[in-house]
């Protein structure tokens, strides 16, 4: 796993697909994630059945944030925060190469202990100030350098992360960087430049 690791947004459904059509199409995003704050849990997974449909025709692997039943319902991997359940009940509950990452806010022990349990990832973050959680406070570069050291998971990066400013953040450790507005704040047409600037950014750092 290395490259962009794509988290949907809050744009209507129609809207998301289109945009997600067009990042995908690229080749060039490494992973999905649903993440869905402001829809329904009931309308919730038509939702994930129409992305999952288009990850598999662009076989990018597609995982649910923080939710394992629907996770497990839809056969696919899932990030979960601190708070959002136990890596071991997903390990149980999910096919055995199942993706599952989490979050370690800024913390090399929360990380370890994560690997113990059985993450396929860990993410870190905020590394800059995002708009997205701003509870979050950064952590700069220095987490993800000691994390480079000690974990031997890829790590992903999130947090205000732009093609800018996401060179020190690859070559601190980074294996995926997690982005929302970079890509999907731009209008379809411009998607497809912004993904290739990114997979160009993974290929030189």
């Amino acid at each position: 796993m290395r490259g962009l690791y794509l988290i949907t947004n809050d744009d209507p459904i129609e809207l998301l697909l289109e945009k997600l059509e067009a990042a995908l199409a690229t080749g060039q995003v490494a992973i999905l994630q649903y993440r869905r704050k402001k829809v329904p849990p009931l309308n919730q997974p038509a939702e994930v059945d129409a992305i999952k449909w288009l990850c598999e025709k662009y076989r990018v692997p597609l995982i649910i944030n923080d939710d394992l039943i629907l996770a497990a319902q839809f056969k696919l991997g899932v990030h979960l925060g601190q708070s959002d359940g136990e890596i071991t009940d997903a390990k149980a509950r999910l096919a055995p190469n199942a993706i599952i990452g989490r979050t370690c806010a800024n913390s090399i022990e929360l990380a370890e202990q994560a690997l113990i349990d059985g993450a396929t990832y860990v993410a870190f973050g905020a590394v800059y100030a995002t708009t997205t959680k701003p509870e979050a406070g950064n952590i700069g570069l220095e987490t993800l350098k000691q994390a480079r050291s000690k974990v031997n998971v890829p790590i992903c990066a999130i947090g205000g992360l732009t093609v800018e400013n996401s060179k020190a953040v690859i070559e601190s450790g980074a294996d995926l960087c997690a982005v929302i507005s970079d890509i999907l704040g731009l209008p379809v047409p411009e998607i497809p430049a912004r993904v290739h600037a990114w997979a160009a950014l993974f290929a030189e750092a």
